[in-house]
Formats: structure tokens, sequence, C-alpha cells
């Protein structure tokens, strides 16, 4: 399998419709490769917070419409990075202007353009402020099944939640994608994560970042591509870049057989029995 990881650097001199052309061209210049991926929030930057709500669109908005006809002019399966969504209905609103809730939303097509799954991410950053108080939270894991292996999709903060990763490779998932917006001053973090969730589920995990500065916030780069060992195939620069790597999906069934520690999982462990 050929994956193309796209580390879009996000410029806020540049508009949102105009990165969208620039990033569907760099899509369909991947024709050859059987998986692109694109980074977290790419079309406002992952901390720029005031441009969520005015940035937001529906499901099937902009970003849907350019991304499908891009993966289907491309012939790939793109995994299109993710979107802040405004549902059309429900709840209170995620950025205080009550026409809907506001979503981290991950979106994936098939190379024929269609719409394979979308993915609202789970773990919101920002503790009290931010993402964590202007988006709504998703509650279901999400796997997308492709020729020759499964998917698992979870992004940015989710890397710092093994149950997710866990509850994906439980589900079948092979290779974990994740869409990013990591900033710099914690890159050390994303390195380790990420080779850490390919280990402990013996899974590949294809980790795609942003570069540039979002909202004044310096973005790590280094998009990362993890073997079921934890060996780094391949990893960009703090630029942007494609980072393109050939990797084969059955080393995970080939891991889990030679070293099948996943099958010494101890489950349903009693809480602790307190003293005095």
């Amino acid at each position: 399998m050929r994956a193309s990881l796209i580390q879009i650097a996000v410029d806020e001199e540049e508009s949102v419709a105009s990165r969208r052309g620039r990033v569907a061209a760099l899509v369909r210049e991947q024709a050859g490769a059987d998986l692109v991926v694109l980074p977290e929030l790419w079309t406002t930057g992952a901390f720029a917070y005031e441009d969520f709500g005015r940035e937001a669109e529906p499901l099937e908005g902009p970003t849907y419409e350019a991304m499908a006809k891009a993966a289907a002019d491309a012939g790939v399966w793109l995994h299109a990075g993710s979107i802040p969504e405004r549902a059309a209905s429900g709840g209170a609103s995620g950025d205080g202007n009550g026409d809907g809730t506001l979503y981290n939303t991950s979106l994936v097509f098939s190379p024929s353009g269609e719409l394979a799954a979308a993915y609202r991410k789970i773990h919101r950053f920002g503790f009290d402020k931010g993402e964590a108080v202007l988006m709504g939270a998703g509650r279901e894991l999400v796997t997308v099944r492709l020729p020759g292996t499964t998917l698992g999709l979870a992004t940015c903060y989710d890397l710092r939640f093994p149950e997710l990763f866990r509850g994906l490779a439980d589900a079948g998932a092979e290779v974990l994608v994740l869409p990013a917006g990591w900033p710099e001053r914690r890159r050390a973090h994303w390195t380790l994560l990420a080779q850490a969730r390919a280990v402990e589920n013996q899974a590949f995990v294809l980790a795609c970042g942003t570069a540039g500065t979002h909202a004044g916030v310096p973005q790590a780069g280094h998009s990362i591509v993890v073997d079921p060992w934890g060996e780094v195939l391949a990893e960009a620069g703090p630029g942007e870049e494609v980072l393109t790597v050939d990797f084969d999906p059955a080393k995970v069934a080939a891991t889990r057989e030679q070293f099948p520690a996943l099958k010494d999982r101890v489950l349903g462990l009693e809480a602790p029995h307190r003293r005095g």
C-alpha cells in the first residue's frame, strides 16, 4: 500500500477558499497512491478558535464537495483531514450563536468520490477553553474497510487516550490514521505517543500534522508513519511537504502472530480494596 500524507502549511493570509483549491490540487497530484491523508482543521487552523463558527460548514459543504471530486479525480482513498462541521440541528450551540452544534469532523472518501465515513472527534482539546467549549464531542468509534486492510479513525488530542485506539484495534483496525494540528512545543510527545499507539496495538500509525502557525501557535509538522513494531518508516520535516511511504498491511497480522501480546490482556479487574 502506498500512502501520501500531505502536511499542509496554514497561512493566515491565505483565504479558506484559496487553500481549499490548493489542497484539492495537491490531492490530485497523488494519483497512483492508495491512500492520501490531510491534517486536522486545515481550512481554518486548529488553534484559530475565532474562525470555527465563521468558517463552519454543513457536512456536505464546500470542503466535502471539493475533496470528493479530488478523490475521484485522483482515484485514491482520501482521508480529507477534518473540518469544523455545523450540525443541521441538535442541542445547544457549540459557538454561542444558537444555530447548531459544531463538531471537529473527519471525512473519508472512496476512490469514486463517495463518502465512506465521517468521524466526530471524541476528545476535544483546551480543557476549559477553545475547542473543548466551542465544539461538541463525538461518541462513536469509526473504522473504514479498504481493500486489504481496515482503517481506524482518530484526531489529534485523541492520541493521548490509549483506550480509544485499543477499541479501534478490537473493532478490526490495522492502520490507525490520525490527522492533527499538533503544536511545536509538544513535538516530543507527538512522536512518542505515535510510536506507543503503534506498539501497544501492533498496528500501523499514519499521523499527519500541519506546518505553519495557527493563531500564533507554531505547528510541529513532522508527520510520521510508524509500523507495528514501533519503527518509524518515514517522517516529515517542519515545513509543508508530501510524505509518501510504501508499507505492507499484512505485517500487522504477522506481528500479532509472531508476538501475540494482545492475547494476554486481562480485562475486568476489580477495583483496589481500601484498608482502614
